[in-house]
């Protein structure tokens, strides 16, 4: 199978930095109905380098949970980590979301950018703009928001009155999440990871940005927080800020109808 070189890593330099842009958009559309207490500060982001294939998306052990490989051959090759030609011209160290094709772009120095497949549920095209990854979490809670109880009641038992679901690998914002601010607001907004690889490169009934939990754990890795985004429909097209006349709570990132909790190899795999 045909593997990746190592690339020229990111100076750290270059990332500290960035300057957060200013937001273009107005209300948007939540992953979650709450705004978690920021986590304590994060350690500066390190550059992991990209490797074979099957190095970047076997199974790992991360902060004690044992998350599963990812069968890369049943996946198209194109949603995989790799290193492009940047087609956005924005400033390194910006993060791009093309919601068109299911790309998200780390740009890097040197014309290049990292691009990671992702999969969009209804939150993930509801918005578009300019913003900055205001926080970071590792392993975050989810709280299913009220219309999402509503419709399965089940799921009462993780309601912000009942403290949330725990951290795991069954979590609908997976192994990281990267929390979205504009003008200093929560537009909960979210990048978060998800073990249902099926899903990237592809529109789902719910949630905002997935990635594999490979990928968010890499992209976590090397973001630190102020690190501007850019979501577009398109590359290339105009930057449409979306506005609503309310915050409509959209489901955090697990599908309709799906059973959250089980035996997560015998489900994904």
């Amino acid at each position: 199978m045909a593997t990746v070189s190592p690339p020229t890593l990111l100076s750290r330099r270059g990332f500290l930095n960035i300057a957060a842009m200013g937001a273009a958009a107005t209300a948007v559309s939540a992953c979650t109905t709450t705004t978690q207490a920021p986590p304590p500060p994060v350690e500066q982001p390190v550059e992991p380098e990209l490797g074979s294939y099957e190095m970047m998306y076997g199974p790992i052990i991360d902060e004690g949970y044992e998350i599963p490989g990812v069968p890369i051959r049943k996946m198209d090759r194109q949603f995989l980590r790799q290193i492009v030609a940047d087609p956005t011209g924005q400033r390194p160290g910006t993060i791009v979301v093309d919601t068109s094709a299911h790309f998200l772009y780390l740009v890097r120095e040197g014309g290049q950018a990292i691009r990671y497949g992702v999969g969009l549920g209804r939150a993930g095209f509801e918005w578009s703009g300019r913003a900055v990854v205001q926080w970071k979490r590792k392993w975050p809670k989810w709280t299913p928001p009220d219309e999402m109880i509503g419709r399965q009641p089940e799921l009462e038992k993780y309601s912000v009155r009942n403290g949330g679901m725990p951290p795991g690998l069954t979590n609908p914002l997976g192994a990281r999440a990267l929390y979205i601010f504009q003008n200093g607001e929560d537009t909960l907004y979210r990048l978060h990871g998800s073990p249902e690889w099926s899903s990237i490169g592809k529109s789902v009934s719910s949630g905002c940005v997935r990635l594999l939990n490979q990928d968010i754990i890499d992209l976590y890795d090397r973001v630190p927080n102020s690190t501007p985004i850019l979501v577009t429909a398109g590359l290339g097209t105009p930057i449409v800020a979306n506005s609503y006349q309310s915050r409509t709570p959209i489901d955090a990132g697990v599908p309709e109808g799906s059973v959250l909790l089980g035996r997560v190899r015998d489900r994904w795999f």
